[in-house]
């Protein structure tokens, strides 16, 4: 499934690509997404150094584990669900890259077996909270409301939403969603969480003009600086992220990808500064 060694320590942060984008319902493309990123860090076009100076590239505590292989689209949840938990009792913590949002419902299942249940900080255009969507329960619109009524975490804080419709709206208040929409982002920084933090950022969360590779572009989100200062904000241990929804198709100029390989730096270097130790 997976290919790593025997020689991964506790303790250690590993990315690990998800190719999968089945459950998109517009427009698919984001299963390449994890190979663009990881060519953006062989391509030398930047390093490998957090703003905060930590260097990954001498980080034996930082490895790349590869990607995921997903066979057959109807077994895909329960697939990841099975791989990131057997990834998970090395006592590791995992960056993954999507692939589409809806990985993030089976890698929460996995994490909150491991680590309890999580406060989540959601990063998004959309609060993807559907019921359901084209009939599809596991679309990529539906990941946090099979989440919240499975009650796999304590909190869900959604930053950035600009997209909030009634049926949504509803399914908010139904599972106590705190949201904070781009016109009152200086709220984030009064968040105070206990931890432990799963964060999910999905790139539409930016706007177009700082990442169009994405498929739901949605104008009037966030610069880069903002995610990165949101990011480097978070005072609790992190026990799992994710960056999800990039689209190589839509990335002609390989700006978003450079935008996913700098937030992917920067949330491993918050992960290595603030460890994660089971009670």
């Amino acid at each position: 499934m997976i290919t790593y060694t025997d020689t991964i320590k506790p303790g250690t942060v590993a990315v690990v690509g998800i190719p999968f984008d089945a459950n998109s319902s517009f427009m698919r493309g984001s299963a390449q997404a994890p190979v663009q990123i990881r060519h953006i860090i062989k391509s030398g076009a930047s390093n490998m150094c957090s703003e905060s100076g930590i260097d990954l590239a001498s980080r034996p505590d930082f490895i790349d584990l590869g990607d995921l292989s997903i066979n057959g689209e109807l077994d895909a949840i329960e697939n990841i669900e099975t791989a990131i938990s057997e990834l998970l009792q090395r006592d590791i913590r995992l960056i993954s890259l999507g692939g589409d949002h809806a990985m993030t419902y089976p890698i929460i299942k996995s994490c909150q077996k491991k680590w309890g249940q999580l406060e989540i900080v959601h990063l998004d255009a959309h609060p993807d909270l559907y019921d359901s969507y084209d009939g599809n329960r596991f679309s990529h619109a539906c990941p946090f409301a099979r989440i919240m009524e499975e009650k796999l975490a304590s909190r869900l804080i959604q930053i950035g939403i600009r997209t909030l419709n009634p049926h949504q709206k509803q399914q908010a208040e139904r599972f106590g969603v705190e949201i904070i929409a781009v016109p009152h982002l200086e709220n984030a920084a009064r968040i105070a969480l206990a931890g432990p933090v799963y964060l999910s950022i999905d790139l539409d969360v930016l706007d177009p003009a700082f990442a169009p590779g994405v498929a739901h572009r949605e104008p009037g989100g966030l610069t880069t600086r903002q995610v990165i200062e949101l990011i480097q904000q978070l005072k609790a241990p992190i026990a799992g992220a994710d960056i999800v929804e990039f689209n190589p198709a839509r990335d002609p100029s390989g700006m978003t990808a450079m935008v996913a390989f700098k937030i992917l730096k920067e949330v491993a270097a918050r992960m290595l500064e603030r460890p994660l130790r089971r009670s």
